[in-house]
């Protein structure tokens, strides 16, 4: 029987890369966030200069052979500079994402199989939804700090509701199935039936809110940082590249540009792979 069900699951990870593999523009997504994830590991190495490193007889130029994508108004490398800043913009985006999902997978499940806790989880997620997420973003790292780690717990905070929202939706589809009523009248103990049957089958929505999520993540740590309530200097957080250039935009575009186009192009990829997941999940499109 285990050998039956291992190959069955074998035969669904295969279709669903099937039908990913057919989708050119989530595939062509899926190589640069690889790309941007071996940067975000080994940009350190990969950069000519150090991120800090200052010249000043080569303040403000234009991108040019030496220095790919110019220099800023302290002769900064930019390109240097994008290369350590990836690892911050992932961390941001990821790492919040990855808390959001841990608590946000927890709550849903808890408020499906529980019917006690559903109404107090949900209204209180209800709560936090209400609120405007920049305000609420704002008023936790007042009062914690700007520290980058803050920064990431509060995304994570902020995007919980909704992975307990999805979480809980897809997880009462399941609960109501018959092979989880046969788990509970053989007196099956519940955290083994929400880990071990209901959660693996509600991922599918969880999967694709996930990498809409961490672009969303990347994008408002980018804002934080732009005004100032985010990565503080001298780290080369892609958002606070942009604010440091935005003086200099009629004569030295260059500075907010790149970094803007290095947050555009990861933000969507991200959007690509979860449409592409997305459509590779469901079972009425059959390609």
């Amino acid at each position: 029987m285990k050998i039956n069900k291992t190959k069955r699951q074998n035969s669904h990870m295969q279709e669903i890369w099937r039908k990913l593999k057919i989708n050119k523009v989530a595939m062509a997504s899926l190589i640069v966030i690889i790309i941007i994830l071996f940067v975000a590991a080994f940009g350190t190495y990969l950069a000519p200069y150090h991120f800090a490193e200052q010249n000043y007889d080569k303040v403000l130029q234009y991108p040019n052979k030496i220095h790919l994508f110019g220099t800023d108004n302290f002769g900064r490398d930019i390109f240097s500079r994008i290369l350590y800043g990836c690892k911050y913009t992932v961390f941001i985006g990821f790492g919040a994402t990855i808390l959001a999902a841990a608590f946000g997978i927890v709550l849903g499940l808890l408020a499906a199989y529980y019917k006690k806790l559903d109404n107090l989880i949900m209204r209180i997620m209800d709560v936090f939804i209400g609120m405007p997420g920049m305000t609420l973003l704002i008023l936790i790292i007042a009062v914690l700090g700007t520290d980058i780690k803050i920064m990431v717990l509060a995304i994570a905070i902020s995007y919980t509701p909704t992975f307990a929202r999805v979480t809980r939706g897809a997880a009462l589809s399941v609960i109501n199935q018959e092979y989880i009523e046969a788990c509970v009248a053989i007196g099956a103990n519940s955290w083994r039936i929400l880990f071990k049957h209901v959660l693996p089958n509600s991922l599918a929505p969880v999967i694709v809110q996930f990498t809409l999520t961490a672009g969303l993540s990347i994008l408002l740590g980018a804002s934080l940082s732009f005004v100032g309530m985010g990565v503080q200097q001298p780290i080369p957080e892609w958002g606070l590249m942009v604010s440091d250039g935005r003086s200099y935009l009629r004569s030295d575009w260059y500075m907010s540009i790149i970094p803007g186009l290095a947050i555009i192009l990861v933000t969507t990829a991200l959007n690509y792979i979860g449409d592409g997941i997305r459509d590779a999940l469901d079972p009425r499109l059959n390609k």
